[in-house]
């Protein structure tokens, strides 16, 4: 690609400065594979885009959003894909290894809403409201703020009560949430159950909270779920217990 003249450089480094978006990129995102198998990980951004690629074993994958970029992260487990990237996974299922859109229920996700600014709150949470399959961690690094640890490192799959459960080959590989289970109000907040005073958390939420009180167990679990930090850089890792 041929590079532009310095008149037309200086020219678009001042409509940048102007408009206020000199700082165009968010923070690099890590996602780290901390378990004893490969997973394949999935994106979704929330304006549609999806992706994927795989993980082994301790390996990392670098990628980087512009600012006001929001989505979710998910690790499908169980994948078996040809060699062009057509097959299913038994956890996290997103239409082939590339993703043809959001990984199907049960998944634990990773959550962002980057700010427009690096001055400004990025906002993240692990989410369980999904329902679960592997434990996932976020480490925000290099930012300011409160830019705390979010994470869910509990093995829910063990603990995980027997309607809800998802099983490959006699073993529990994931758990649904009881909203994905039962598809009723008061366990999906909607209809009559549409706001936070009607839908208060349920035995099942209790038993995700109880296990990972810093991730989201249902959807109106906002208070001690959700994490701001600005400016930062932050690494995803499935399996952290691991």
């Amino acid at each position: 690609m041929a590079s532009l003249p310095n008149s037309s450089l200086f020219l678009v480094v001042a409509v940048l400065i102007m408009l206020g978006i000199t700082n165009v990129w968010a923070g690099v995102f890590t996602l780290h594979n901390g378990c004893t198998h490969t997973v394949w990980p999935g994106t979704l951004s929330g304006k549609g885009g999806a992706s994927g690629f795989a993980l082994s074993p301790g390996e990392s994958r670098q990628l980087q959003f512009s600012r006001g970029w929001s989505g979710r992260f998910w690790a499908s487990t169980g994948c078996n894909f040809d060699a062009s990237g057509n097959g299913r996974c038994v956890t996290g299922d997103c239409g082939g290894l590339r993703c043809a859109g959001g990984g199907v229920t049960p998944t634990t996700l990773a959550e962002f809403t980057i700010a427009n600014r690096s001055a400004d709150n990025d906002f993240y949470d692990v989410s369980l409201v999904d329902g679960y399959n592997v434990d996932l961690g976020i480490q925000p690094s290099g930012g300011s703020g409160d830019c705390q640890y979010a994470g869910c490192v509990a093995d829910l799959n063990s603990n995980c009560p027997q309607p809800l459960q998802v099983t490959d080959s006699g073993s529990v590989v994931a758990c649904k949430s009881a909203c994905a289970r039962f598809n009723t109000p008061e366990y999906c907040c909607t209809g009559d159950h549409n706001t936070s005073a009607t839908c208060p958390p349920t035995q099942y939420s209790q038993i995700f909270k109880k296990a990972c009180p810093k991730a989201y167990s249902y959807a109106y679990d906002d208070v001690t779920s959700t994490f701001t930090c600005a400016g930062s850089d932050y690494l995803i890792t499935f399996c952290p217990s691991s």
